[in-house]
């Protein structure tokens, strides 16, 4: 019990922990891109305006530089304009303020920018801006390389720092995870150790007054009271039963004895014993059972399963109902599936809360179908046992579909 709270807890916290790095080095690569970005366009928006270079500036700050971007960009800033014709012919080209760039690479970006869409944008390393002068266009390329070099190493360092430090943090987590979940574990241990000597404390007082009740009908001959003392003596006991089952199935996770055995032949022979029942409540039972499968597992509490889903089918089907129980392989899977038709209204609800304890759809019928609502607990405790998984739906709000799958 210990060690699976030790691995959800350890799940949930390196997941969230994973979500939460993850936000804030997008978050801050994100914003140090628009950073980059922002201040390429103030530049190539200067130099725009001014025929594709910077005016000429005294000692002074200029006024027309933003507050929040140095004077140094003036003289360390690495761009080329040129001025195009309508039909794309570079009329004009000003290299002087770029070393790198010569006149045919400058005529290969001209080109691809003019087949982006968009007056903004990169090519390759290059920041350009598009703008109507008179009769021409002036494209401004700036070279941002420096800064997206400096962009990337802070994204992969970034990265970099967050992974160790999600790793320690994971190691971290794994070393006081049994810690953290000890209490829990350790709470939820007494209470099973509790249902379980209870149950066997309960059953001898049940004994007791099971066996006065038939002395007494024995002296005064049978009357409603002694009956209905019966009834629900037999009721507490039956109770008594499924929480101690319920209960020793969870302290034995992991340690039920498992073997291979003919799947569809416990199947068949325990789908066989509810025919009767089915029969005696004008029901239909229908089965269809894949032969020959097999499966490794507890063939006991696998017929506890089937009759669980069997008597939980029989009891809350109306008269005249059929009641289906399906056995067949699916892949790699095996799947076991009962159907009926319900006496009240399936909701979304109900589907969600149909495994947790004491749960009833209608708690009215209580008394009715003897039934406590821990059945599908029972089931579900014993497919987890075996690797496999459980579902309830209803496609059409009036049937109710219990579907286990197991590893085939």
């Amino acid at each position: 019990m210990i060690q699976k709270l030790r691995r959800k807890f350890i799940i949930l916290a390196l997941a969230a922990l994973f979500v939460l790095l993850a936000v804030i080095v997008a978050g801050m690569n994100i914003l140090n891109y628009r950073s980059v970005v922002k201040e390429a366009d103030t530049t190539l928006t200067i130099l725009s305006e001014n025929g594709g270079t910077f005016p000429v500036v005294s000692e002074e700050r200029p006024p027309w530089l933003p507050k929040d971007m140095s004077q140094e960009i003036l003289y360390e800033s690495r761009f080329f304009s040129a001025l195009l014709a309508r039909d794309g012919e570079v009329v004009y080209a000003d290299m002087s303020k770029i070393y790198m760039v010569d006149q045919e690479t400058a005529g290969k970006y001209i080109r691809a920018a003019l087949g982006e869409d968009g007056e903004v944008g990169f090519v390759e390393d290059f920041r350009y801006m598009m703008v109507q002068e008179e009769q021409y266009t002036r494209i401004t390329f700036l070279d941002c390389g420096r800064k997206l070099d400096l962009f990337h190493d802070f994204v992969f360092q970034s990265i970099l720092i967050s992974l160790i430090g999600y790793v320690l943090t994971a190691v971290i987590i794994c070393i006081l995870a049994g810690r953290f979940v000890r209490p829990v574990a350790e709470s939820y241990e007494r209470q099973k150790r509790f249902i379980t000597d209870a149950g066997h404390e309960i059953k001898t007082p049940l004994t007791i007054i099971s066996a006065n009740v038939d002395l007494l009908e024995m002296d005064t001959g049978a009357n409603p009271s002694l009956s209905d003392i019966r009834q629900q003596t037999g009721r507490l006991r039956d109770l008594t039963n499924d929480l101690v089952y319920l209960s020793r199935m969870e302290e034995a996770a992991g340690k039920l004895p498992m073997v291979d055995f003919p799947l569809s032949e416990v199947v068949s022979d325990t789908a066989e014993s509810f025919v009767t029942l089915a029969t005696s409540q004008e029901k239909e039972l229908i089965c269809r059972i894949e032969p020959l499968l097999s499966l490794r597992g507890n063939d006991k509490a696998i017929a506890r399963l089937v009759s669980i889903l069997l008597d939980n089918a029989i009891k809350y089907s109306p008269k005249g109902s059929q009641i289906e129980l399906n056995l067949q392989k699916q892949g790699r899977r095996v799947l076991l599936w009962v159907g009926n038709r319900s006496n009240t209204p399936i909701t979304a609800e109900n589907l969600r809360h149909v495994f947790d304890r004491f749960y009833r759809t209608d708690a009215s019928r209580n008394s009715e179908t003897g039934g406590h609502g821990i059945g599908l607990s029972m089931a579900q405790a014993i497919v987890n046992e075996h690797g496999g998984k459980i579902g309830a739906s209803s496609p059409d709000g009036e049937s109710f579909v219990v579907t286990a799958s197991f590893p085939g």
